[in-house]
């Protein structure tokens, strides 16, 4: 029963989006205000149809009912409790739910929060969003219907793939769909102010928090990726440049150029075509990434599905959105008149710089990902692009965007000069510098590398200069330079914040270069030397999980004979699924990783049992992700900003200005 009532209520879903598509749509176009009222009524209401459904979907995977197919196939009854809940959306049928679950909410924060907001946009914005939702629900119920049911039912489910039962996955999934979803919000925005015709400082101050929110919450889910790759797949990296990984990456590029574009059309109205264009294409890789995850023309661990079927429904989606905005666009971008010119040296012309090496990183990596895809199609040709055509394509675009992103904050608006932009970071200068020799010297003349300190060093002592100055340092007394600074706006410091991270992340980056490993085989007692540490294998024994059985080793780790700790890496096997998975240990201090693989076990040369290990140093690695979450935190507090959040204008002064555009009209 409850099944069908999570399927009805997908249905209801389903048939309220085609009317929040519908009438406020019509609503505007007749400026008809009792229709144009419909649009926030109807993305609540939405918004409790979807979550109906989505609580049905989670309530037959808690209890395990075994006669819906989706729990079948991806649940047993041994799981424990926390991986049958995340196991909702560890597949593609509940990922969909959990998808138009988030877009809901996005509508829902949108007619809550958009008080505000020109009627006529609001009610477009909302229309364009139930459109999207529209598409997504259709393509959940007629090719993904999470509720399908199966009889006679079989006592127990085939249960989850073994990689998704981890807290990694069970996390990365809903952060990673705010973050594409988020952009689906900038697309609506941008669709709206198509169809309007008009986009001015008050459309840039909507879409800035959106583009923020999504960017901070795909840099978590993609962080969040990485290190689920780095401590479960058991390989030792934390980027394999994968096409699945990629899809995630492009909007991310996009979506950090958006968000720097829209600071620009919120002050300066200009870039507005540009700012708009971003916005599509942001949504646009949103939905290709889709695509290519459940398309099936991919083979990857982190794809879901591998039905041409759905691979087309998406694809007619992608066509239908994207092509639709585009000659949308097309149509009326040229009557969008450009405002508020600036000299290329400006910081307008710094974020066109940032914009233009984002994009141009974008591309590279499209190109990268589909061009193996496109080869098969029309040749039956199969290739690979792997990580060294990315490095070596990337690297020379990512240098010039790094020392940009230092330097941008300290321009003025409209124009500015180059020389005191120098002045002001020579000592920043000096200490990239610095780092740049004694990572060549200590990191046996790495030059790759030691250029990643380099630049690492740069945007942190980038981000320290930029509040400085905001503050006053070295023109005023100290004590009136910690007061200033501790009354600079919130967003000043978010976007500090965003690029010391990014400085940070940087940093670990460079130091996993310097990485180094062993591959050795030991028995019980043996002992090898790696890393500045004795390694001795105490031995192997068997362990027993909640659904899986392990292969445990204990390796104790000394220094100058002193026990240091011990790591317990082990190989887990799935009974139900029937497969092994590997755990890695780590051992860490933040400055350094160690690192430990438990392999096959094989009898020695002389008789005796040997386990093959493989171990890792990997300087700094935690820091990848540290910048990752402090690039987070500066978006989140940039968003924390009044001035961000609810900068657009109150109710009387819209309508006063309002008044007055139609009085010049008149």
């Amino acid at each position: 029963m409850i099944p069908e009532i999570g399927h009805f209520a997908l249905i209801m879903a389903l048939m309220l989006s085609v009317a929040q598509s519908v009438l406020p749509l019509w609503g505007a176009h007749r400026g008809d205000a009792r229709l144009m009222a419909t649009a926030s009524p109807l993305a609540f209401a939405g918004l409790v149809a979807v979550g109906v459904g989505f609580g049905a979907l989670v309530w037959s995977f808690v209890v395990n009912d075994t006669t819906v197919m989706n729990v079948v196939q991806n649940s047993h009854s041994a799981k424990p409790l926390i991986y049958k809940i995340t196991g909702t959306w560890g597949n593609h049928e509940g990922s969909m739910v959990l998808w138009v679950l988030t877009l809901s909410i996005c509508a829902a924060a949108v007619a809550g929060f958009g008080r505000d907001l020109p009627s006529g946009l609001k009610s477009r914005v909302l229309a364009v969003m139930g459109m999207i939702s529209l598409g997504f629900l259709a393509f959940t119920l007629f090719t993904s219907n999470p509720f399908d049911r199966v009889w006679p039912p079989p006592p127990d489910g085939q249960g989850l793939n073994p990689l998704l039962q981890d807290i990694g996955l069970a996390i990365h999934p809903p952060l990673l769909y705010v973050g594409y979803v988020g952009y689906a919000v900038t697309f609506a925005f941008a669709v709206a102010a198509l169809i309007e015709g008009r986009v001015d400082a008050a459309w840039g101050r909507w879409v800035r928090p959106w583009s923020l929110a999504a960017w901070a919450f795909l840099t978590m889910g993609i962080a969040i990726g990485s290190w689920w790759a780095y401590y479960e797949l058991g390989w030792g990296g934390f980027w394999f440049w994968d096409p699945v990984e990629n899809a995630s990456l492009l909007p991310w590029l996009v979506g950090a150029a958006l968000l720097h574009s829209a600071i620009v059309v919120e002050k300066r109205e200009a870039l507005k075509v540009w700012t708009v264009l971003l916005a599509l294409l942001a949504f646009a890789l949103s939905l290709l990434g889709t695509f290519l995850v459940r398309s099936g023309v991919l083979n990857s661990v982190h794809s879901f599905a591998s039905d041409p079927a759905r691979g087309v429904f998406i694809l007619g989606l992608l066509a239908v959105y994207v092509a639709g905005a585009f000659a949308l666009f097309a149509w009326r971008a040229p009557a969008m008149a450009p405002q508020g010119v600036f000299a290329p040296i400006s910081r307008e012309g710094g974020i066109v710089l940032n914009n233009l090496l984002l994009c141009s990183i974008t591309a590279v990596v499209f190109v990268g990902t589909l061009y193996p895809l496109f080869l098969d199609l029309l040749t039956g040709q199969m290739i690979s692009v792997g990580p060294p055509f990315y490095n070596m394509a990337t690297a020379p675009l990512a240098f010039p965007l790094v020392v940009a992103m230092a330097m941008g904050p300290l321009m003025a608006w409209k124009r500015a000069a180059f020389w005191p932009v120098l002045q002001r970071l020579w000592w920043a200068a000096c200490i990239a510098l610095l780092a740049f020799i004694l990572a060549l010297v200590l990191g046996g003349w790495n030059a790759l590398p030691a250029l990643g300190f380099a630049c690492g060093f740069w945007l942190l002592a980038g981000a320290v200069v930029d509040i400085g100055d905001r503050a006053g340092l070295g023109r005023t007394k100290l004590a009136s330079v910690f007061n200033r600074a501790r009354h600079l706006p919130r967003a000043a410091w978010g976007a500090a914040i965003a690029h010391a991270g990014m400085g940070v992340t940087i940093l670990g980056i460079s130091g996993m270069g310097l990485a180094t490993e062993r591959l050795i085989a030991l028995p019980a007692g043996g002992t090898t030397q790696f890393a500045g540490y004795e390694w001795r294998l105490d031995g192997v024994r068997d362990f027993q999980g909640p659904n899986w059985t392990a292969r445990k080793a204990s390796i104790t780790v000394l220094r100058d004979g002193q026990v240091q700790f011990v790591m317990e890496p082990s190989r887990r096997f799935f009974p139900v699924g029937r497969m092994t998975t590997t755990e890695a240990a780590i051992r860490t201090n933040l400055a350094r990783d160690l690192y430990a693989v438990l392999g096959e076990e094989r009898d020695g040369p002389t008789g005796q049992r040997e386990a093959v290990l493989r171990l890792h140093h990997k300087p700094l690695a935690p820091w990848i992700w540290i910048g990752a979450g402090i690039m987070a935190l500066g978006a989140g507090l940039s968003l924390s900003d009044r001035r961000v959040r609810i900068a657009a204008p109150n109710r009387r002064r819209r309508e006063a200005e309002e008044a007055a555009r139609a009085g010049a009209t008149a």
